[in-house]
C-alpha cells in the first residue's frame, strides 16, 4: 500500500503484474526477478494456471510467481513426501508443491470453495500430478479436528502451507503443532499483509486489509512468542512465515 505521498501512477505502476503483492519497493525489481529467475524456470503448467488464474475476477488471491517458486524449490530441499494445503483458491501453490514431491506424495488440501480449485484442475490433471491431491471442500478446522482425534496423524506431515482465512490463523496453528513432524515445516502466508503491519490505525487501507490487519499483528506475536518453533519471515510474495516445529 502506498502512503498519502505515492502518485498514482506509481501505484499503478506498482500494482501491473495480476495478483501483485510483492514487497520490494520498486517493481522494476520484482519485473526484474519475474522476468530474469522466475518466468524462465516457471513449469509449463504453472504458466498455465498463472494465466487462466489472471481471468479470475479474485486473482489478487493467488500465490504469487515468485512464491510458488520458492515454495517448490523449499519442498524439494526439505524431502517433503506428505503435505498439507490450507486455502487452495484456484491452485497455483498446490500445483508447485504437487510437482515438487515423489510420485507417491500426497497433498491434503482443503478449501472452502471446490469451483475455484475446479478451474485449474484440468491443468493439474495434465501436468500427471491429480493424484497426490486429495481434496476437501469446506472449513478446515472440522478436519484438523478429526485428523488429531484419529490418532493416527500426529506429526505426519513435513509440510504445511497456510493461505486462508487470517482469522482463524492462530486456530489452525494450535492444532496443526501436533501434526507436523518435528523438524517439519509451517509456512503460513501474507503474514507482512500488504505492508499494513506497520502502517498507522489511521492509514487508507482497504476494508479487508484493515479487517484482517489485526489478526497478522497478533499471530505474528504468537508465533514470536512460541518455544516449540523456530522461525523466519521472509518478504516474499506478501510475506511468508516458516515455523520449524523443534518439539
Amino acid at each position: 500500500m502506498g502512503g498519502n505521498g505515492e502518485s498514482n501512477e506509481n501505484q499503478a505502476g506498482r500494482h501491473q503484474e495480476v495478483g501483485h503483492k510483492s514487497l520490494l519497493q520498486s517493481d522494476a525489481l520484482y519485473q526484474y526477478i519475474l522476468q530474469t529467475s522466475v518466468y524462465p524456470k516457471e513449469p509449463e503448467a504453472m504458466k498455465e494456471l498463472r494465466e487462466v488464474t489472471a481471468k479470475h475476477p479474485w486473482n489478487i488471491m493467488t500465490t504469487s510467481a515468485d512464491e510458488g517458486q520458492f515454495l517448490n524449490m523449499l519442498l524439494k530441499l526439505i524431502n517433503a513426501k506428505n503435505t498439507m494445503e490450507i486455502g487452495v483458491y484456484t491452485g497455483y501453490s498446490l500445483l508447485a508443491t504437487a510437482l515438487a514431491l515423489p510420485h507417491d506424495g500426497k497433498i491434503l488440501a482443503m478449501d472452502i470453495n471446490r469451483e475455484n480449485y475446479e478451474l485449474g484442475l484440468p491443468i493439474i490433471q495434465k501436468a500427471g500430478v491429480a493424484h497426490k491431491i486429495d481434496f476437501r471442500e469446506g472449513p478446515a478446522l472440522p478436519v484438523l479436528d478429526q485428523l488429531i482425534q484419529d490418532g493416527n496423524h500426529n506429526g505426519a506431515f513435513d509440510f504445511i502451507f497456510v493461505d486462508a482465512d487470517k482469522d482463524n490463523y492462530i486456530n489452525y496453528h494450535e492444532r496443526l503443532m501436533d501434526l507436523v513432524k518435528v523438524g517439519g515445516v509451517i509456512g503460513y502466508d501474507n503474514t507482512l499483509w500488504n505492508g499494513s503491519v506497520v502502517a498507522p490505525p489511521d492509514a487508507p487501507m482497504r476494508k479487508y486489509v484493515r479487517y484482517y490487519r489485526d489478526f497478522v499483528l497478533e499471530l505474528n506475536k504468537a508465533l514470536a512468542a512460541d518455544p516449540r518453533i523456530e522461525i523466519c519471515q521472509l518478504p516474499v510474495g506478501d510475506g511468508i512465515t516458516l515455523c520449524r516445529r523443534i518439539s
